[in-house]
């Protein structure tokens, strides 16, 4: 019931910043965002074709953040300079999934629900379960289910950026995430009893399809910096840049096929 990567929570010093850092460097627009009343957190979003997202969060009460889960989380990431704090995977009926999980040895505490409110009134509805562990970026993911609903999640708003040109001069995809760790096999293990992803051994990689995309478990240092980020979009050679504390791989739309997997 996994249907895949949901977002990629990045921790900066300042997401307005690092917004502007993306869209110079790679050609990716971060159009949304906002504040997180209570939570002493903001954010800046940075919407994919596939419905997945990437979450430029930023802190601005410490002692807020740190009682929730991926505001600690990003807490902790900045304090080596930022990066991939945590990341989410997405699933339907999130409390049946977790029930399933739970019931195959998994950590997962029961969901949460969540929400906020638009400048224009309208409420943003999710819901969320996390590990009995600290997120961080080589542990385990948490879950999220959204309502499909309103201005941001509704039919329209994903058909909009299913179809959204970047200043790369498409739209992009999430391809995949890599993920370096000191034994790609006890972490895959991790995973395995926690979620149930099936990972297989490409020499020293493993690898599992996570719904349209992949996560590849790599040994550490096999990449330079801790996460690679992989994307998609309609261009006609390969664009990297090491930016946000991440390695960001663009490549042609061709090179994998993604089919969304979403309402």
């Amino acid at each position: 019931m996994i249907r895949g990567i949901d977002h990629l929570v990045i921790a900066c010093p300042d997401p307005d910043e690092a917004a502007a850092t993306l869209e110079s460097e790679l050609g990716i627009a971060v159009t949304g965002g906002g504040r997180h009343p209570g939570a002493g957190s903001w954010n800046r979003i940075a919407w994919l074709a596939d419905a997945s997202y990437l979450e430029l969060i930023g802190i601005d009460d410490p002692g807020l953040a740190s009682k929730s889960p991926v505001n600690a989380a990003a807490l902790r990431a900045l304090e080596s300079g930022g990066g991939l704090a945590t990341y989410s995977l997405l699933v339907d009926e999130i409390d049946l999934t977790v029930q399933g999980l739970q019931a195959a040895g998994a950590t997962f505490g029961s969901p949460r629900h969540g929400s906020r409110t638009r400048d224009d009134g309208e409420v943003v509805e999710w819901w969320v379960a996390f590990p009995d562990q600290p997120l961080a970026v080589d542990g385990v993911p948490f879950l999220i289910q959204h309502a499909y609903v309103g201005a941001e999640w509704g039919q329209q708003a994903l058909a909009e950026r299913a179809r959204f040109e970047h200043p790369i001069g498409s739209p992009v995809r999430l391809h995949g995430l890599d993920i370096a760790a000191t034994e790609p096999d006890s972490m895959a293990a991790t995973l395995h009893g926690e979620l149930q992803l099936d990972f297989w051994a490409l020499g020293e990689l493993a690898v599992a399809d996570v719904g349209p995309h992949v996560l590849r478990i790599v040994p550490r240092g096999d990449l330079g910096l801790p996460v690679a980020v992989n994307l998609g979009a309609e261009i006609a050679s390969p664009r990297t840049a090491e930016v946000l504390g991440l390695r960001f791989v663009v490549e042609p739309a061709d090179v994998h096929a993604v089919t969304p997997n979403r309402p």
